[in-house]
């Protein structure tokens, strides 16, 4: 297992193994970035809803395809039908949510429900049809490299890379549109053929994975890697960029894991991968992640009891809290016997002088806008000018001394 894993991860599988692999890794890019668009935008539902329209589309290419004597499981057919049919959900999508007082999630739930549903009818009648190789069909659900021929992987790894080529070409006025679109109606952009672009967007990642990953989970490779990115920085470019990265490697990997177990379904792998990526972020990413938020949180905390510390040394409280001495005396503000330091009560003072510092800022102002500068625990100095401090101890009077 590890050294099919191997060949498998080097390329080393077999021709079709490794066209598959690198035709997966495209379609993970050009779904990490296509999706960020969505999800931006805030329109992830939309691809889910593009995702299950394209079923009957799928049983009706196979069987027009059967009725005009052709293999009905040629792969460029039955994504020209999934197209069709993801095309037609799209359309009814927009038109019941623009010509109706139904929202768009209303709709899609619509349209979804009925397109699956017929969808599953058509595989259901495909089934007792005595001609047509209709064997394998289910794959389009979940997805399945097991018996892929070599031209299907052409198929996929060219669509791949268009799809990726598309969105390099158009991520500027479509990432403009997904973060502000009203901005960018007024920079001269069409907004609604971008919407059409992106949409167009989604429905080919969607038709190109679907014998890879299948309808059912293509939604997760076009959600989970921008979701993933988001994680991990504020800058919409840089979110296009590791989606695209997050896609592609879960991509790979996932159908070298794949190719490495044949009996392992293609499409979940690549989603369990893609959501190993995400809870790892989720646990790990240094600005939103779950670490990172309780360290600031311990931060704050030691923060906090830092400050209440030095208050107490400053009005010659007891400190009981055992945190609170655990502080203090890390940084030598006390002595173990809880006396203060000579540096402790130089920063006691200084923290009760801005105490009342800021008491006679409010007296003045009366205003929540100057008051709410001040949180106790940033240095007064970066929050008010040095003649606003020089002022400020002119009304005060000379600090008392600390004992």
């Amino acid at each position: 297992m590890p050294s099919l894993f191997l060949d498998a991860l080097l390329l080393q599988a077999g021709y079709n193994a490794a066209l598959v692999a690198l035709g997966a890794a495209l379609l993970g890019m050009a779904a990490g970035s296509g999706g960020t668009f969505l999800f931006l935008r805030k329109r992830a539902l939309v691809s889910d809803a593009v995702a299950h329209a394209t079923l009957p589309g799928v049983g009706i290419a196979f069987m027009v395809m059967v009725a005009f004597g052709g293999d009905g499981r040629n792969l460029p057919g039955l994504l020209l039908g999934s197209a069709l049919s993801a095309s037609l959900g799209l359309l009814a999508v927009q038109w019941i949510a623009s010509r109706t007082r139904l929202a768009e999630d209303a709709a899609i739930g619509a349209i979804l429900s009925v397109f699956f549903g017929f969808g599953i009818v058509l595989l259901t009648i495909i089934q007792t049809m005595t001609s047509g190789y209709q064997a394998g069909l289910e794959s389009f659900l979940l997805g399945s490299t097991a018996g892929m021929l070599f031209q299907d992987a052409v198929v996929i790894a060219l669509g791949g890379a268009v799809a990726v080529a598309f969105v390099l070409l158009l991520r500027r006025p479509m990432t403009l549109v997904a973060f502000d679109a009203g901005f960018a109606t007024a920079s001269g952009i069409d907004v609604r053929r971008m919407d059409l672009a992106m949409m167009g967007l989604v429905m080919a990642v969607t038709v190109i994975g679907l014998k890879l990953v299948g309808l059912i989970l293509i939604v997760a490779m076009l959600i989970i890697p921008p979701v993933t990115a988001r994680l991990w920085t504020e800058r919409t470019d840089r979110v296009l960029l590791i989606a695209g990265a997050v896609g592609g490697f879960s991509g790979y990997l996932g159908a070298a894991l794949s190719a490495s177990a044949p009996n392992l379904p293609t499409g979940p792998i690549i989603v369990l991968v893609s959501f190993t990526l995400f809870l790892l972020s989720l646990l790990f990413a240094p600005g939103r992640g779950v670490l990172a938020a309780l360290i600031r949180h311990r931060r704050f905390q030691l923060r906090v009891h830092r400050r209440q510390g030095l208050l107490a040394l400053a009005h010659g409280e007891a400190i009981f809290d055992p945190l609170t001495l655990t502080v203090l005396r890390r940084e030598q503000l006390i002595r173990q016997d809880a006396v203060a330091t000579e540096e402790g009560r130089a920063l006691a003072a200084k923290t009760l002088r801005d105490e009342k510092r800021w008491a006679l800022v409010r007296q003045i102002y009366q205003d929540e806008a100057v008051s709410g500068r001040y949180d106790g625990l940033t240095p007064i100095e970066s929050v008010l000018t040095r003649d606003e401090i020089a002022e400020l101890d002119r009304r005060l009077g000379p600090p008392a001394p600390v004992s």
